[in-house]
């Protein structure tokens, strides 16, 4: 796929790899409509995946700390990040548009309209967030129920569920902005914005789940004098929440700090917040089927916990470990897919389908071979690695089986991811909806279920059932991707 020295990463006629690595760190001001497709692919994709790199670390130190508090609060985590996955199914949707919207505007010179788009873009989120919040707040105890938890579950993970969706809005926000940075192939600021995110998150998640016992949790000795003057509450699982907000919300403001100041690749000004029906209605068509895509896809995994919540606490903490650590490994490749869709957005605009097609095939490629190695991995050492969150014998029983299974598809993930994104960076929404909705719920749904209680695999039906579905929807994206109806869409 990498052809020539022309499109090599490593050197291009008046730069080495390391100034092009410094480059892509620091944020580059180069037209992605022009020069080599391979060093468009690395400027953009080197922040981007340590973007995602840093959004998969929220997930693992919330996990880590909390595994010490037992299966149950690993369970109430566990639980409410099934409805969090709805959350970021509609935060998700919403940046597809911005991000196809603001990128088509790049490409095509229209730097006042990228900015309009961005705007109206905040607008959408701004209502939906409120919406979300007041269902999470009210429901949370219903939610929990219907999740599957048990008794002292619910009682132990209200609280944390209720400030988890009431406080949607920092999610939400933090996905939307970095989504404007990146359709403006501004990626390095969307990475500084997650790392600083998660430092707070690092710090603050021990201290609020532990309080002053902290210091014995990490074998650390404090004088007396310390551990009474201490001013961090002991929470437990609800720490984590609170932790989470607070540096997700750090990070929001820093993000819209870079946005609607003056001197970047995008700057959203006050003439740009005036309302534009017509430009808000076009956002709508464009997001509504990127929520419901994200939606139909993330809401199968809260059909899957429940299947798996048959098997006990024990299971679905197990499940919980083994999808984190999952999606630690798969984030990563997000951001090479996210490199694919501003590539896509931005060669659309400038009139250059082809030109988007082959930078596509090419992170697709890239995103395989990387997907397959990280798989061989996990094959290997399984229980290794999942013995790091836990030591608890059943629970890390059930996280060692997911991981091994989950892990044979990993090179057809990777392929699958690419080519998807690259659809909704086009603006083709629809397309990965249906692939969603056909694949997820009238494929691999009912097969989790027969495989897990028919033919007696129990939870280990449930993940082959994930291995199999994902590995048909890479196979069948690429079948649609090659016809090329893409390249029309207009947005």
């Amino acid at each position: 796929m990498l052809q020539s020295t022309e499109n090599s990463v490593l050197k291009t006629e008046n730069n080495s790899f390391w100034s092009i690595l410094r480059e892509a760190v620091a944020g580059s001001s180069r037209d992605f409509t022009k020069g080599s497709i391979g060093l468009a692919i690395f400027l953009l994709a080197v922040p981007m995946i340590l973007e995602m790199l840093m959004e998969s670390i929220f997930a693992l130190v919330d996990i880590f700390f909390v595994a010490r508090l037992g299966a149950d609060a690993v369970a109430v985590v566990g639980l409410t990040e099934s409805m969090m996955a709805l959350i970021y199914a509609v935060a998700i949707g919403i940046s597809i548009a911005a991000t196809a919207t603001v990128a088509r505007r790049i490409g095509e010179k229209d730097e006042e309209g990228a900015a309009k788009n961005a705007a109206h873009a905040i607008y959408l989120g701004i209502i939906v967030s409120l919406v979300m919040s007041f269902v999470g707040i009210v429901f949370a105890p219903q939610l929990l129920s219907i999740l599957g938890a048990e008794p002292q579950v619910v009682e132990q993970g209200i609280t944390f569920m209720r400030l988890m969706l009431g406080g949607n809005a920092v999610v939400l926000f933090l996905f939307l902005f970095n989504a404007i940075f990146r359709g403006a192939g501004d990626a390095a600021i969307a990475m500084r914005v997650l790392i600083l995110a998660n430092l707070v998150n690092i710090v603050l998640d021990p201290l609020f789940i532990f309080g002053s016992d902290v210091f014995a949790v990490f074998g650390i000795n404090a004088p007396q004098w310390l551990i009474d003057a201490w001013i961090f509450p002991k929470m437990g699982v609800t720490g984590a929440a609170v932790a989470t907000l607070i540096g997700r919300g750090i990070g929001v403001l820093f993000a819209a700090w870079y946005l609607f100041r003056d001197n970047g690749r995008i700057s959203v000004r006050r003439r740009h917040w005036k309302l534009d029906k017509s430009l808000l209605w076009n956002l709508i068509k464009i997001a509504a089927p990127g929520v419901l895509q994200f939606t139909v896809a993330t809401a199968s995994w809260s059909v899957l916990v429940r299947v798996v919540a048959g098997f006990g606490s024990d299971a679905i903490a197990g499940y919980i470990i083994g999808l984190r650590v999952i999606i630690f490994a798969l984030l990563p490749s997000v951001g090479l897919s996210n490199a694919a869709a501003t590539l896509v957005g931005q060669n659309l605009g400038a009139n250059q389908p082809e030109r988007a097609e082959k930078g596509v095939w090419q992170a697709a490629f890239i995103n395989a071979v990387f997907l397959g190695l990280i798989g061989v991995v996990f094959l290997i050492f399984p229980s290794h690695i999942i013995s790091f969150f836990t030591n608890e014998p059943d629970v890390l029983a059930y996280g060692t089986s997911c991981l091994r299974i989950v892990a044979f598809g990993f090179a057809f993930y990777g392929l699958g991811m690419v080519l998807e994104t690259a659809f909704n960076g086009a603006g083709d929404t629809w397309t990965p909806t249906y692939l969603n909705f056909f694949i997820f719920w009238l494929f691999e749904i009912p097969l989790a279920y027969v495989l897990a209680y028919h033919f007696g695999f129990g939870a280990d039906g449930v993940f082959w059932a994930i291995t199999i579905a994902f590995s048909l929807l890479a196979v069948v994206s690429a079948l649609l991707f090659k016809r090329g109806k893409w390249k029309e869409k207009k947005v």
